[in-house]
């Protein structure tokens, strides 16, 4: 960068006003607009959120920087001393005058100096003063004084600066640390040229020394807050991958028709009166949130079926290993022979003795092939849709409030004679896509206007498909389950 002393050329010019009066304007306009960014984040932001501190710090170091931007126009606009303050060289400059100061800008954040090496006498601009906490009465500091200001880890590094820019013509260009007057350490970048006579040997040496204290504090808010932002995530990572591998090694299969294990109840052999199941898991539209909710079929003991969806509240790994527990001791309390009312209460307890407190809805139906009677209990859940003959109902729900809610909750049990060809669908609260406009009717409503494709349908799996194809292709604010039941018909 050019010296704005040399023995060998006059000053340099001001460049026109009104480039830099256009540049300074753009450099306010750039500042307003950020502060409106500013604003804006910090109204929505979480004051423990590690995205929004890191937002926020990188929105005060762009301030630091436009603030230093709108300072060296401003100097750059007022121009060098007029050509009679211009010392020849050898001889001691005055101090220059301070420029204007610009909006949002420091006192003192940008100092210059010339360093006279046949006198070994310093000049120092009243800013450079303020920037060290030291008063103008005192004089400035020589170079051999300047070094004692630094830190003792830094000293080396200005040594070295110095000496390259005296003895070989490097220009200056590197930062350290000072402690002020006050004790306080400030961080400083410095600039400079060695100023040469025409023999081309150094008579003085001129820089600028500019405080970016802030701005080294925002840069390091900025790494520590990007560092804490990259480690949240990688644990986010983390935990959506186990609560993936629980969801999945707990539930059954997600698509296509269920099957039960080699000595199950024989539900799916086509036999009259017997169930034909298939079911589907629909994430929600960030997949970061995977829930507790569940679908189940268990064949029980007699040749029964155990039918249940559910889902507790909140997501991540303390859902789905709640989940897990819930969903445990329903299949262990089922083959007991239990009715779904006293199961209901019995996970109720459990729940309300957990060691994370948790809210949670769930249906839960016993199927008997052999009298094609359905007997379920809910607990503050949608209850199962049966469609028959091109319609649909909702079943008439049984009491029963939130499991977790009240450690002695009573539930009760329904009864409903199911015929062949009748479709029992179950599913969680969040098969509702997310919608910022208008939505043509509720989830159930949706549902029963499916009832004549699912009359029409040959298999429980054709009935999923129709479901996926009104609700599956949209986002949806949550996880949700479904779970297809068809009853088989003689042939």
């Amino acid at each position: 960068m050019p010296s704005p002393l040399h023995a060998d050329s006059s000053a340099a010019q001001p460049p026109e006003h009104g480039t830099v009066d256009a540049l300074i304007s753009q450099t306010r306009r750039l500042r307003g607009g950020l502060d409106a960014v500013r604003r804006a984040a910090a109204a929505e932001e979480e004051p423990d959120d590690a995205r929004s501190r890191w937002h926020r710090a990188l929105c005060d170091l762009a301030a630091h920087h436009l603030d230093d931007l709108g300072e060296h126009l401003g100097q750059l606009r007022e121009g060098p001393p007029p050509p009679g303050d211009l010392a020849p060289a050898g001889a001691v400059r005055a101090p220059a005058a301070p420029p204007a100061p610009q909006p949002g800008a420091a006192p003192g954040r940008v100092g210059s100096a010339e360093w006279n090496l046949l006198t070994d006498e310093a000049t120092w601009s009243d800013e450079l003063f303020q920037l060290f906490g030291r008063s103008p009465e005192e004089g400035p500091l020589t170079l051999d004084e300047l070094p004692s200001w630094l830190l003792e880890e830094d000293r080396g590094q200005l040594t070295a600066m110095v000496t390259g820019c005296l003895v070989d013509g490097k220009p200056i260009d590197g930062e350290f640390r000072i402690v002020r007057a006050d004790g306080s350490t400030r961080a400083v970048h410095m600039m400079g040229e060695p100023v040469l006579d025409g023999d081309g040997t150094a008579t003085s040496m001129w820089a600028v020394l500019r405080d970016i204290s802030e701005l080294r504090r925002s840069r390091r808010a900025v790494d520590e807050t990007s560092d804490s932002l990259q480690r949240r995530q990688h644990i986010a990572r983390a935990e959506h991958r186990i609560a993936v591998e629980l969801q999945e090694a707990v539930l059954p299969p997600w698509r296509g028709s269920l099957r039960f294990p080699q000595g199950g109840a024989p539900q799916s052999d086509g036999a009259p009166g017997t169930l034909d199941l298939a079911a589907h898991y629909l994430p929600s539209a960030s997949s970061a949130l995977i829930g507790g909710d569940w679908f189940d079929a268990l064949g029980l003991p007699g040749g029964q079926t155990l039918l249940s969806v559910g889902g507790l509240t909140g997501h991540g790994v303390a859902a789905t290993s709640g989940m897990a527990m819930l969903l445990g001791a329903l299949r262990g309390m089922a083959v007991t022979g239990a009715e779904p009312g006293p199961l209901m209460g019995w996970l109720n307890r459990l729940l309300d003795a957990s060691a994370q407190p948790a809210l949670g809805s769930a249906v839960c139906c016993r199927y008997d092939p052999a009298s094609r009677t359905l007997t379920w209990s809910q607990a503050g859940h949608p209850a199962p849709l049966l469609f028959r003959g091109g319609r649909g109902r909702a079943l008439q729900p049984p009491e029963g409030m939130l499991l977790g809610a009240v450690a002695d909750a009573a539930y009760g049990q329904a009864e409903e004679l199911l015929e062949p060809g009748d479709v029992l669908l179950l599913h969680t609260d969040g098969l509702s896509p997310h919608s910022t406009g208008p939505v043509a009717g509720t989830v159930t409503d949706r549902l029963l206007d499916l009832a004549p494709r699912f009359t029409a349908a040959r298999c429980a799996q054709e009935c999923v498909r129709a479901v996926l194809e009104e609700f599956g292709g949209k986002e949806r604010e949550d996880d949700a389950c479904l779970l297809i039941g068809r009853i088989n018909g003689w042939t």
